[in-house]
């Protein structure tokens, strides 16, 4: 947190240390610059980073700093605090310290700017007014003090409690853009309005979780707040909404991918996919508002074609058309996520895995380069949730990708994993 430039992105990626925070190519989600996944001595933690806190016109608007300063409260473990030690101690600097320090979080005064080796300046001092501490002096951009304040926060972070879920229960995100329909189908499975509809787009600024019991088995749904293209997220409020939707699918077991079908699959519905896609999901196609469709005996057939060519990347996904507000085919989801949970848990046998893979081998050649062949020795599944495979192979290089996907393609054939993502590790042999 602290007022605009003041060092926060730079700090942020030296940190991350990349200097574009996060770049998901295809398919997928560029998360901009808001959160990353960091790890400083082998603690793992995730950091946020807020937009600069300032008001938007001559006046000082001072609800809006404590906005965002509580949300920035609000998700914390540790709070970063930052100042610039060239512009030495402003007003906005006291008043977000005083928000602060009613928190009770861990917060810890980072003094900006400090680029010179050796004793820090005699301007640091002044920050002690602020009541939070001793500053700890960083240079941002040459990372100089960036070690001793990972220091600060690892041993900041509160102990992580082990706590045993219920492993029969099936957590489930409804994800999408705003506004379409995500709450409403949340309120027909749930069979009242625990969310609040609107068709005012951005409604929904939380995750919020629901628990329910549906023919013995035990869910969760969390409905999440739309994600929106990057130039459309104004306000500081949706900045953190989008990060706790990120999170909904972080912790689910499928994501229902919400797609309105007035409006067929747009660039911001092939990003919000790719992110469930990349996180290894369970996944099924959710096109709602059907009802509102004009049909004839092509239509169906039509649109899931189209659905199809829009995210190529799914292709093993089920695709189902309902209407969250008159409840057509709601019903029928609950037997497609208890599929989809069950094919992305799936195991297949090292004997059977193996059989298959021969076979598919046989069939098509694996491809050679300057008269090598490739040579697929041993199969085996790593793990499930996504089902993982590691095939060990003589040259990894010439495990071109178009071959790779024909292999994933048996592998579907023959064992199903319908609604689930299939990964492949490529190690030669002798490789851990």
């Amino acid at each position: 947190m602290g007022r605009p430039n003041v060092g926060k992105s730079t700090l942020f990626n030296k940190i991350v240390g990349t200097r574009v925070a996060i770049v998901e190519d295809t398919p997928g989600v560029t998360r901009d610059r808001i959160y990353a996944d960091a790890d400083w001595n082998g603690v793992q933690f995730t950091l946020v980073d807020t937009g600069g806190i300032e008001p938007h016109n001559k006046d000082v608007i001072f609800s809006q700093m404590r906005d965002q300063a509580e949300l920035a409260i609000d998700m914390a473990d540790v709070i970063m605090f930052m100042v610039n030690v060239r512009d030495g101690l402003t007003a906005a600097d006291k008043d977000v310290a005083a928000i602060l320090q009613k928190s009770g979080k861990p917060i810890i005064l980072v003094c900006n700017k400090v680029d010179n080796v050796g004793k820090p300046p005699m301007e640091i001092y002044e920050f002690y007014n602020l009541g939070l501490g001793e500053p700890l002096a960083v240079s941002s951009v040459h990372g100089m003090g960036v070690g001793d304040l990972l220091d600060e926060v690892v041993a900041s972070l509160p102990e992580i409690k082990e706590t045993e879920e219920d492993e029969d229960i099936i957590k489930i995100a409804v994800i999408g853009k705003p506004n379409v329909g995500k709450s409403s189908l949340v309120n027909k499975i749930l069979g009242e309005n625990r969310a609040i509809v609107s068709d005012i787009a951005g409604t929904t600024r939380d995750a919020i979780d629901s628990a329910f019991e549906r023919a013995g088995q035990k869910y969760v749904i969390i409905d999440t707040a739309g994600m929106r293209k990057r130039g459309k997220i104004d306000e500081d409020i949706e900045r953190y909404s989008v990060v706790r939707a990120l999170a909904a699918v972080d912790r689910s077991d499928v994501c229902l991918i919400m797609i309105n079908a007035e409006e067929g699959v747009t660039e911001q519905d092939t990003k919000v996919a790719g992110y469930a896609h990349e996180q290894g999901k369970a996944c099924i196609i959710v096109v709602n508002k059907w009802d509102l469709i004009e049909k004839d005996n092509d239509t169906f057939g039509e649109y899931k074609n189209r659905v199809r060519e829009g995210l190529g990347y799914m292709l093993y996904a089920p695709v189902v058309f309902i209407s969250a507000l008159t409840g057509q085919r709601v019903e029928s989801l609950f037997s497609i996520i208890n599929s989809v949970v069950a094919e992305n848990s799936k195991r297949i046998s090292t004997g059977i895995l193996n059989d298959c893979i021969s076979d598919a081998v046989a069939m098509v050649q694996p491809p050679s380069d300057k008269g090598k062949r490739l040579k697929i020795y041993y199969a085996t599944q790593a793990s499930a949730k996504p089902p993982t495979f590691v095939l060990f192979v003589n040259k990894s290089q010439l495990a071109h990708y178009s071959y790779i996907r024909y292999l994933e393609n048996r592998l579907r054939d023959t064992f199903g994993f319908e609604g689930t993502p299939i990964r492949f590790s490529i190690r030669e042999r002798g490789e851990q």
